[in-house]
């Protein structure tokens, strides 16, 4: 099968519907017309589709001639809450909506790789389950695929983001940790209400959270391995009802980076936090949740397949290597705890030649069309590729 040449065949498909899906972004969870768009797509194709329960995903098999193992292949759909300001000719419909982060280009590649595996699919030796997951922003669509029962039966999982501060039309396959687990913390400190001009006769739950603040840098600076990456963040923080009060409630939300399974950070955090409180007679708690696991190429076998599918098709020259970074994907949650193996690309949409140089989330992104066909092509060599060896 000639993978490539079929992809080039696909070129003006893939780019006229990541053009058609860029005009009409929707949020997470509100993907409804994208969803039904997309199975009209794949329905056209021949393609049996159904949707998964509790959310707009969609599952889709394209079975091989043979009997064999089942791989996916994952895009998600999801927009940003972004005014765009791009100036093309396909820019959002939708006031407020936008395709920041490329979600679109993730669809049309899917829609590709179904077209060229579809014409194959005599020749491939088990299954590719296409998945389209909603809801990738805000960290629950790939739970939501899971808990629907979208993996089921799957061996391995390929997924893929376009980015912009990556060159087009380079592609990283690199093995191990290539983005940080996305934590997000809520802490509520309690204080006592008195008026300004008597602080002695309050307990001042603003000096006391300027304190909680200080201290839990010690856990970056003073309780972490300075070999293992950790950032700890509080982004938002509020209270006080009015200037000449002494606040009696304040409360934060910031979020925790790093690529440690273990938990145990929160246990730290949640003793600073009750201890510096409790100096001051105040009274702090916190409330820690994982929104996403830490993202790692973990399989030697998927990572191997992955870098020679791009090779096969691309040559060594359009392998690159973008570095470790501290952003996350909810992506690896498809893996069921680590029971299913995955690998995940990133394909770089940068050209500064062409003037596109923005990051994702600027309402002003976009991408390298020209990466659309690789884009689709490495994932379905790699699919086929991953049947043929199982």
């Amino acid at each position: 099968m000639d993978i490539k040449a079929l992809a080039e065949r696909y070129e003006p498909y893939i780019v006229e519907r990541r053009r058609y899906y860029h005009s009409c972004p929707e949020l997470s969870n509100e993907e409804k017309e994208t969803s039904a768009q997309i199975r009209r797509d794949l329905e056209a194709m021949g393609i049996a589709v159904r949707e998964v329960s509790g959310c707009y995903g969609l599952v889709a098999d394209i079975r091989g001639g043979s009997q064999g193992a089942t791989v996916a292949l994952r895009a998600d759909m999801d927009a940003l809450p972004i005014e765009e300001d791009t100036g093309l000719p396909f820019a959002s419909k939708n006031e407020g909506r936008m395709h920041a982060c490329g979600h679109d280009n993730h669809v049309a590649m899917l829609l590709g790789a179904a077209q060229i595996l579809n014409e194959v699919k005599a020749e491939l030796h088990g299954t590719v389950r296409l998945l389209v997951q909603p809801a990738e922003e805000v960290a629950s669509g790939a739970l939501d695929m899971l808990k629907g029962g979208a993996l089921d039966g799957v061996s391995a999982i390929y997924g893929a983001h376009v980015w912009g501060n990556f060159d087009a039309p380079l592609i990283d396959v690199t093995p191990g940790s290539r983005m940080a687990c996305c934590d997000k913390f809520t802490i509520e400190v309690e204080g006592v209400a008195a008026h300004a001009s008597a602080p002695h006769l309050g307990v001042d739950a603003i000096t006391v959270s300027a304190a909680i603040i200080n201290n839990l840098q010690q856990c970056v600076s003073r309780m972490n391995d300075p070999l293992n990456p950790l950032v700890l963040t509080i982004g938002f923080i509020e209270g006080g009802p009015r200037w000449n009060v002494i606040s009696n409630r304040v409360r934060m939300e910031g979020t925790v980076r790093t690529f440690d399974e273990d938990l145990s950070k929160s246990e730290i955090m949640r003793r600073i936090i009750a201890d510096t409180a409790a100096a001051f007679g105040a009274k702090g708690t916190l409330e820690y949740k994982r929104l996403t696991p830490p993202l790692i190429n973990g399989s030697d076998k998927l990572n191997a397949i992955a870098r020679e599918a791009v090779v096969k098709l691309y040559g060594e020259q359009a392998v690159g290597h973008m570095p470790t970074m501290m952003g996350s994907e909810d992506f690896p949650w498809l893996s069921d705890g680590g029971r299913i193996p995955y690998i995940f690309a990133f394909i770089g949409s940068r050209n500064r030649e062409k003037g596109i140089t923005y990051t994702n989330h600027h309402e002003k992104y976009t991408v390298d069309e020209g990466i659309l066909t690789r884009g689709a092509a490495v994932m379905a060599q790699f699919a086929a590729d991953f049947l043929a060896s199982a």
